[in-house]
């Protein structure tokens, strides 16, 4: 309890950073005050409110300390100015060449001759480095700044204007860790399929090899838990040497002593990330008490532990990691005996340990996993039934080869396929378990939804608990089945009425929310067409639904980026025609193969192809054609426009578009060179609202309306301050998906535009 209200009380204080200080000295005064209380009336609840007082005050000292050493007011000055910056910082992560972003600490930021000295976490995004830079490098970058809210894990996010200068190499502490990483992630990545891609993942949580595709199957599949390094790893690493230790006669202080220092070097090693930090600070805690004799117990350790991390770093009170990461380790520790017990009941104990394990982790966690996405995975027990037992052998070969590969190569090459054999299974669990009809159950989102969702675990609960009469579990069943009518109905159908009543039924353009990823929809006479698919299928089975959009007739896929095609799938044998850009190799082709054998007819264009969608006409403006020096990808995504065609003496009065793909600065400048860029009510922001933007096209296209397709809290920073910027001075007003939902525009009376958005 006492854990619990620092928790709150760091999580207010860093969002309300004036209030931080106040909040401070009114929790020491009232812990002072209930301190002498309890010693007047010696009530045990005085000393309990005293302490919970006391951390309170103790976390929220912290967060007024180091708030402004995270955001000095020179920084947000220039960040509000757009200044040019140069800045000096540390690599907080392995970044690879390719890298659209990635964390750093900075160290110092200078706007001209000022410098100023600075302490805190920054994402940096621009031109990736030419070669891998490891963690710890020193490096500068040179670019903008944008501030971030104050409670954000992040201070700052730097927009680079070229790639990252190398000052200092890795320190030795750390460079160790950085060659163990690397050839590793070498080896794993001759491994074959889903499996090799898995592997770092599970054994040192390096997913940089994850693909999109399967860290959606992983997610869905409620599997993505076993590529974060957890308090089970840990258990694994110091088990192995406290066992190993006491086989050859080691005494028990030397014993914790190596264990301890192995945890370190662990730490290192996997990098500490929320789940790493909370998991080695529980180990070493445990550590020090066995040292000392005493005994230990799981709960004061986990609350322990979180009050000591929240001290040290604040900002982990709003981190979902470190949320998750606490909230399964609680869940654990309070359900999963009692879960095994009520299970054992009906099934062999061994069955039930293992169904139970991850259904308590799960009830203890789903309620803040709803807050990311409204949606259960159904099968989550399931597949982590399926899965569970492999990864403990994965996460100990894995490390062994880790360990082992810069000194027995073939030895450790060896060990790391054998270490593939439960990585592949996972990940087969993972594509399995997603691909089955119904993978994720829709949920009310929100607060509400999260109450309600946390007010259904508490029943399940109950339900199973020995003290569960028959009376008292058939009133839970009944309050579950209404529970679950008001969480998923209401999903489903609150959101879709909603919808259906206000939205404008004239409407034009709808961009679907489909997440990190493009999909928008133009409508005219009757006819259909689909700008991009997006990176799911089911959301965009979702937004095809509410709109009761049965057949598209025109299907354009701008390039076959995942987030682009992701979800094409779901228009197999939907689409009439489709138009798509050059090839980016088999996928691409065994895609338009699949849209093809749909029966679409499945045409490669380039610029100068035209045709009609009802009272629109459409010209593909980019690429050109040849292509000359283009690579497939983004800077070969087709850029399209919508125009009316006039009819009689009259237009159709429809608004214009022009929808940009993916393309970079410098492919917009050459489409703007081509001559044929003019005015139109809406426009498709290029790469999700990145910060390769061309200022000129958007201000020569005065576009009234800017669709950005973007998922929430997206670790690219989009949309960026840079292109909102771009917008703002075309006179362009962002409609981003992230924030609004469903999008839908409509030409208004007067000629202008209208927009309606889901979420308001």
């Amino acid at each position: 309890m006492p854990a619990a209200v620092a928790w709150i009380a760091v999580a207010v204080a860093i969002g309300a950073p004036a209030a931080s200080a106040p909040m401070a000295v009114t929790g020491w005064v009232l812990a002072g005050m209930l301190i002498v209380a309890g010693r007047t009336t010696r009530r045990p609840t005085a000393a309990i409110a005293a302490l919970a007082f006391g951390l309170a005050a103790l976390g929220a000292t912290s967060a007024a300390a180091s708030a402004p050493h995270r955001q000095p007011p020179a920084l947000i000055e220039a960040a509000h100015a757009g200044r040019f910056i140069s800045a000096e910082a540390t690599t907080t992560q392995t970044v690879l060449p390719g890298s659209e972003s990635f964390a750093v600490d900075l160290a110092s930021i200078s706007i001209g001759p000022e410098v100023v000295a600075i302490s805190a976490p920054a994402r940096v995004f621009g031109v990736a480095p030419d070669s891998e830079l490891g963690i710890g490098t020193r490096i500068r970058v040179t670019g903008t700044l944008a501030a971030t809210p104050p409670q954000d894990r992040v201070a700052f996010l730097v927009f680079a204007n070229g790639p990252p200068i190398t000052i200092a190499a890795s320190p030795p502490g750390l460079d160790w860790a950085n060659a163990l990483r690397a050839s590793f992630r070498d080896a794993a990545a001759v491994l074959p399929g889903d499996g090799g891609a898995l592997l770092p993942g599970l054994s040192i949580g390096d997913t940089s090899a994850v693909g999109d595709e399967l860290d959606a199957a992983m997610k869905r599949s409620a599997l993505s838990h076993l590529t974060a390094v957890s308090g089970a790893n840990c258990v694994v690493v110091i088990g192995i040497v406290m066992l190993a230790g006491a086989a050859i006669g080691v005494p028990r202080a030397w014993r914790i002593g190596a264990s301890i220092a192995v945890l370190g070097a662990f730490v290192v090693l996997v990098t500490p990330e929320p789940s790493v930090l909370r998991a080695g600070t529980m180990a070493l805690i445990v550590l020090v008490s066995l040292g000392g004799g005493r005994p230990v117990r799981g709960l004061p350790v986990l609350a322990l532990a979180v009050i000591g991390l929240l001290v040290a770093d604040p900002w982990l009170a709003r981190s979902y990691g470190f949320a998750l990461s606490v909230l399964a380790t609680a869940g654990l520790l309070l359900l999963a005996g009692p879960l095994t017990g009520a299970l054992g009941r009906w099934i062999p104990v061994p069955l039930a340990a293992v169904i139970a394990i991850p259904f308590a982790a799960q009830l203890a966690c789903q309620s803040v996993l709803i807050l990311l996405d409204p949606s259960i995975p159904s099968y989550g027990v399931l597949a982590n039934a399926l899965a569970g037992p492999a990864a403990p052998a994965g996460t100990v070969l894995g490390l062994l080869a880790c360990l082992l590969l810069p000194v027995a190569p073939g030895l450790g090459a060896i060990v790391a396929q054998l270490a593939w054999v439960p990585s592949a299974w996972i990940a087969a669990v993972a594509q399995f378990f997603s691909g089955l009809p119904g993978s994720r159950l829709p949920w009310l989102d929100g607060a509400f939804g999260a109450v309600l969702l946390g007010l259904l675990s508490v029943l399940v609960v109950v339900a199973l608990s020995d003290r569960a009469d028959h009376a008292v579990r058939r009133r839970v069943a009944s309050s579950v089945i209404a529970i679950v009518a008001v969480g998923a109905l209401g999903a489903s159908t609150g959101t879709a009425a909603r919808t259906w009543l206000t939205r404008p039924q004239d409407w034009q353009y709808a961009q679907c929310d489909v997440g990190q990823g493009d999909a928008v929809l133009v409508r005219s006479a009757g006819e259909t067409a689909l700008i991009d698919a997006g990176p799911d299928p089911e959301l965009l089975e979702r937004c095809l639904g509410t709109l009761d959009i049965d057949r598209v007739d025109l299907l354009v896929l701008t390039h076959f980026d995942l987030d682009h095609v992701g979800g094409a799938g779901a228009l197999v044998g939907r689409a009439s025609r489709v138009l798509i850009g050059p090839s980016d190799g088999p996928d691409a082709d065994e895609l338009a193969e699949t849209l093809r054998a749909g029966g679409a007819r499945v045409e490669e264009v380039s610029g100068g192809a035209t045709g009609t969608l009802g009272e629109l006409r459409w010209s593909v403006l980019w690429p050109r054609s040849p292509l000359r020096g283009i690579e497939p990808g983004n800077a070969a995504s087709i850029a399209i426009a919508f125009d009316g065609v006039a009819t009689g003496d009259r237009g159709c009065g429809c608004l214009s578009s022009i929808f940009l793909g993916d393309l970079d600065d410098q492919a917009q400048a050459l489409l703007m060179a081509t001559g044929r860029i003019r005015p139109v009510d809406v426009v498709k922001v290029a790469h999700h609202g990145s910060g390769d933007q061309d200022g000129r096209l958007y201000s020569r296209l005065r576009a009234t309306v800017g669709l950005i397709g973007v998922g929430e809290e997206n670790t690219y920073g989009h949309p960026t301050r840079e292109a909102l910027d771009v917008l703002a001075a075309a006179g362009t007003v962002p409609a981003r998906s992230d924030r609004l939902g469903l999008v839908l525009v409509a030409p208004a009376d007067n000629g202008g535009v209208r927009q309606w958005s889901e979420r308001g």
